[in-house]
């Protein structure tokens, strides 16, 4: 018997480049961009900085590395940042920001969508004392990954921001999935960044480019930024090629995001009918669907089926529709699931 076609609903870090970008690829004007000479580079910059509404962007390898060079440009060492409890810098970032820039994470709880209690975070900021760390940023993520893809609004946003500003303390914006949260709440990214101090988003995820993310923020920051880009080794020569589809990404892929959306809500919709599984159709607002289980060894199953998913923990289990997966596909793998489940029960 063949094996089952696989259908990956691991991450939308699995995508591949669309036909335009590979075109762009080849065909990018390139230069030395420690320079700030290569023009691809350079227009990706600017077309980022203008969705973000900041003055200026950096080019990065990564969002662990935008993450990253954010916080070593807002806080110096001994500093600390503020990070919700289920934050993707706190989990997922290989302890980057305290093993490499010596910067305390301090947590407070995020709640059901990400978002962190106001009265909470002002306790957490720390008072002026020579005993204390100072208190030099505090983190948000829009959308919210751990959090099932949950949405923070422009008002929720703002609110934190105004917070912190208050106590001096700036606000960094993980943005990894921004255009999705915009698409879902039909805003543009700059309404949700309006007040922060930094953003970082991802080309590479739900917009299909092959690599890459960007910082943004007010030039003196980004400045900032791209030197510690390349104290952590970030400074690339000529990346044009790896820009170029950033390029079509930003031109072509986001109003598509909104069929990923609808693919994830069917899925959520057919999850929940399915015995023994755990979902409120409802809370699921972006791309990722998380359910909850009984069994730990459900992903493992449904990879023997062809079904690709990511364990958040033995009780709570990722799928992310993205560019490549279609309502077909969807229909398919919740087929697969129920008959993984009957065998199981």
């Amino acid at each position: 018997m063949s094996e089952p076609r696989i259908i990956d609903l691991r991450s939308d870090t699995v995508t591949l480049p669309t036909p335009a970008m590979r075109e762009a690829m080849a065909s990018a004007e390139v230069g030395d961009d420690v320079f700030s000479e290569d023009p691809t580079v350079r227009r990706l910059e600017q077309m980022a900085a203008e969705r973000m509404g900041k003055e200026a962007a950096v080019f990065v390898a990564s969002g662990t590395m935008g993450n990253l060079v954010c916080l070593l440009a807002h806080c110096g060492r001994g500093d600390e940042a503020i990070v919700g409890s289920e934050a993707h810098v706190l989990h997922y970032e290989a302890g980057g920001v305290p093993g490499l820039g010596g910067i305390q994470l301090r947590t407070v709880p995020n709640d059901a969508h990400g978002m962190l209690d106001l009265d909470a975070v002002e306790a957490t900021i720390r008072p002026q004392n020579v005993h204390f760390p100072r208190t030099a940023a505090v983190c948000l993520e829009n959308t919210h990954n751990r959090c099932g893809g949950a949405v923070i609004t422009p008002e929720e946003t703002a609110a934190v921001a105004r917070l912190a500003h208050r106590h001096g303390v700036a606000v960094h914006l993980d943005g990894a999935r921004i255009f999705n949260a915009a698409i879902a709440l039909g805003v543009a990214p700059s309404e949700l960044t309006a007040e922060v101090d930094s953003v970082s988003f991802c080309l590479s995820k739900g917009l299909s480019a092959p690599v890459g993310s960007l910082v943004c923020g007010a030039a003196d920051f980004v400045a900032r930024a791209r030197r510690m880009r390349k104290m952590v080794g970030g400074g690339m020569r000529q990346v044009g090629v790896i820009a170029a589809p950033g390029i079509v990404a930003l031109e072509t892929m986001v109003e598509r995001l909104a069929e990923d959306h609808q693919n994830a809500r069917l899925l959520a919709q057919g999850l929940a009918q399915i015995p023994g599984l755990r979902i409120d159709p409802e809370s699921v607002q972006t791309n990722i669907v998380v359910v909850g289980v009984d069994d730990p060894s459900f992903p493992g199953r449904l990879r023997e089926a062809g079904v690709l998913t990511t364990g958040f923990g033995p009780t709570r289990v990722r799928m992310v529709t993205h560019y490549g997966i279609t309502r077909q596909d969807i229909e398919e793998a919740l087929e697969r699931v129920r008959r993984v489940v009957e065998a199981a029960a």
